[in-house]
């Protein structure tokens, strides 16, 4: 930023994600559930600005805002605040009103609320130029406030770890065309789907290993070739989420009758995301879907795309210092 100007606003474009696999073994001591996962970014975006505020707040527009919290719980204000209490004793940080364009589906497995919080930190970091805080200590902060946090930072591809906030890239040249399904009125809780996940394997007598990523997604995603992701498409939390929505069954299925290369619940759901081959077969198939299918919003991704990226600056300039006036001119 120029010497002599100061930010007003600072808004931040950020990416839903999808799972393209999602490996849950055994629930640990802090009730979080070892996972394996392999995030991937998609173009469905939300717009997060920050402004200066007399007091913390924030507001929602879009779609999807009815169905998010403006209060204290709110995760883009959680991390807000939580970026604040890095500032330094006499740094320029300050109160400050988030403003959320919803467009991520909200309780749909594409981390929303994680999306939002990945955007407030990138945000605020620029509003209140904390030089101190690089890219590590944001990771960190990030990894403190959700398992996606710290993925949609950075976008792309990459391997979750841990409850999924360690996060290492992969590296693919190319991308894949995604159709979405979004039911309306499905919204699951991932807590919920969790536990319906421990409640289903505890019934069928099963134990589930340490969960590591599959080597033959992984070459699939080096080549980034639709058929080979397609086919190695896979998410343990999917029979959990149709057993709590049974309907999500006959979505997969229209997909799939569709010409959907693969289907799958997107993490905890209800979101269903479809491979197609290519732009073409995504067309296609979106259209089907919303002729045919059952009823949902539906909408075309790309991916990867890049995390959370700042795309506006407005400011103000500095008033101009006082001239001294002019007296009388005499002959």
């Amino acid at each position: 930023m120029s010497p002599g100007t100061s930010t007003d606003s600072v808004a931040v474009r950020v990416p839903g994600k999808v799972n393209l696999e999602l490996l849950v073994g055994a629930q640990r001591e802090d009730g979080y559930h070892e996972v394996s996962t392999v995030y991937q970014a998609v173009s469905v975006y939300d717009r997060v600005t920050v402004r200066p505020a007399e007091r913390w707040s924030v507001s929602v527009t879009g779609p999807y805002a009815d169905r998010v919290p403006t209060g204290d719980s709110n995760l883009a204000l959680v991390a807000a605040k939580t970026l604040g209490r890095r500032r330094p004793r006499h740094g320029r940080s300050s109160p400050v009103h988030v403003e959320i364009d919803k467009t991520i589906p909200v309780a749909g497995g594409m981390a929303g609320g994680s999306a939002n919080a990945a955007a407030a930190l990138v945000a605020c970091r620029e509003l209140w130029q904390l030089d101190h805080v690089d890219n590590e200590l944001l990771d960190q902060i990030a990894s403190g406030l959700g398992s996606d946090v710290t993925f949609l930072l950075h976008g792309g591809t990459a391997i979750g770890s841990g409850r999924g906030e360690q996060v290492t890239p992969v590296l693919g040249r190319g991308e894949l065309h995604w159709v979405l399904w979004v039911g309306e009125g499905l919204e699951l809780s991932t807590p919920e789907v969790y536990a319906e996940c421990d409640r289903l394997r505890e019934a069928a007598g099963e134990t589930p290993p340490a969960p590591e990523p599959s080597s033959e997604l992984l070459t699939a995603l080096r080549r980034m070739d639709a058929a080979d992701v397609a086919a190695a498409l896979h998410n343990d939390l999917q029979a959990a989420a149709v057993s709590l929505r049974p309907e999500l069954a006959g979505v997969i299925e229209a997909g799939t009758e569709l010409g959907a290369l693969g289907a799958m619940v997107s993490g905890s759901g209800p979101t269903v995301a479809f491979l197609a081959g290519s732009q073409t077969e995504a067309i296609d198939l979106s259209v089907g879907l919303a002729a045919n299918g059952p009823v949902g919003d539906i909408v075309r991704a790309i991916g990867p795309v890049p995390g959370a990226q700042v795309v506006q600056h407005l400011r103000t300039p500095p008033p101009a210092p006082p001239t001294r006036p002019v007296g009388p001119v005499t002959g």
